[in-house]
């Protein structure tokens, strides 16, 4: 099973370009299921033996969302090895995945992004890092994960633009504000004396190297207290916030679709409950019995 798995992966990671992220996540799934049938080859595996694994986690109290993923990975990893020709049907095809509510995202109105992103006191290089970073995160909308991939070369304070790797390793680019870029600047004039010669990260920690996803989670968490912000905000939040801001301005979807990186326009289209605010200010303005 697991030579299989190691297959599956270098498949995922060089055909389909997966992040990081993602191929972690379907190789822990995997080696449970694996763990489940006592590492049996893939050919004896039965349409039986996957429904078990599932009645499992959900007697088990994972609940439906890790459940869907879960299922998403099995089915994937058996479809690819029917592809192949190393099995003769694939046994998770035809399992029911359970259906989702779709949930708002988390996200801070203007004043609040406001006062998270100018809570950073610049009189240090940390404070130019921290203030840096979430400018650049509510400026640009991007993924924790991609601005902690920025690479110098990808940055263009001149013309305001940022190339962003995102989901599948596909790149695009993100557009940088006159705050962001000002407060980008002055990060990188200091973040010279600490740089290692090694690394072309821009965002760095205490060691002189690459500044980490999580650090930059424990960064946004460390603000958000500071803030007395009572909402569960993460880097997430913000790219939330940057999205639904721009649709209540009146930003076109297809444009907010590109801005994020989004693959399908229905992924965007979540924006639009959250624009919902713009749209009752506008009714309560112009109806004459509103």
């Amino acid at each position: 099973m697991k030579r299989f798995m190691e297959k599956f992966e270098r498949y995922l990671d060089v055909e389909k370009n997966y992040s990081v992220h993602t191929l972690r996540s379907y190789k822990a799934d995997l080696l449970a299921f694996a763990e489940f049938v006592k590492d049996r080859p893939p050919k004896d595996i039965t349409r039986g033996d996957v429904r078990r694994f599932v009645a499992e986690l959900k007697s088990g109290g994972v609940s439906k969302r890790t459940v869907v993923r879960k299922i998403a990975a099995i089915r994937s990893f058996f479809k690819f090895l029917f592809r192949e020709g190393h099995i003769e049907s694939n046994p998770a095809g035809s399992i029911f995945t359970p259906k989702l509510e779709k949930r708002l995202p988390e996200f801070l109105d203007c004043e609040q992004t406001l006062k998270l992103i100018t809570s950073p006191v610049t009189d240090s290089f940390w404070g130019l890092r921290d203030r840096a970073i979430l400018e650049v995160l509510y400026s640009t909308g991007m993924r924790v994960s991609e601005v902690a991939s920025l690479e110098m070369e990808n940055i263009d304070l001149i013309a305001g633009v940022v190339k962003a790797r995102g989901k599948g390793k596909k790149e695009r680019m993100a557009l940088l504000g006159v705050e962001a870029q000002k407060n980008l600047r002055k990060y990188l004039t200091e973040a010279k004396e600490i740089r290692k010669n090694d690394t072309r990260a821009v965002f760095l920690n205490k060691f002189g190297s690459r500044l980490s996803d999580r650090g930059i989670r424990r960064l946004v968490e460390k603000y958000v207290k500071k803030c007395s912000i009572k909402q569960n905000i993460s880097p997430h939040s913000i790219r939330h916030s940057f999205a639904t801001h721009l649709i209540n301005n009146g930003a076109d979807l297809r444009s907010v679709q590109e801005l994020l990186g989004h693959k399908n326009l229905s992924t965007t289209q979540i924006y639009t409950h959250l624009g919902s605010e713009r749209i009752r200010k506008m009714y309560s303005k112009a109806h004459p019995r509103a």
